[in-house]
């Protein structure tokens, strides 16, 4: 599974970078679906930092990886 999501998380990636960003996997537990991020450069100090993890990297990764359950920041 973490290769999926590091599959995704290409994708996001120019996104986040067009904006001065980016995301870097932390872990994936395959057992609870839960995957870890941390938000860097821009992204890491933004105040709609929350809303980029869960509107968009969540969202993302739930609707190509159906075993994802929830994205937390690390």
């Amino acid at each position: 599974m973490k290769e999926k999501v590091e599959a995704v998380l290409a994708k996001i990636r120019p996104m986040l970078q067009s904006d001065g960003g980016d995301v870097k996997l932390v872990s994936v537990d395959e057992k609870t679906g839960t995957v870890k991020v941390t938000l860097t450069g821009a992204c890491g100090c933004c105040p709609s930092a929350t809303m980029t993890l869960k509107m968009l990297v969540e969202r993302q990764l739930k609707a190509e990886i159906p075993e994802v359950k929830q994205v937390i920041p690390a």
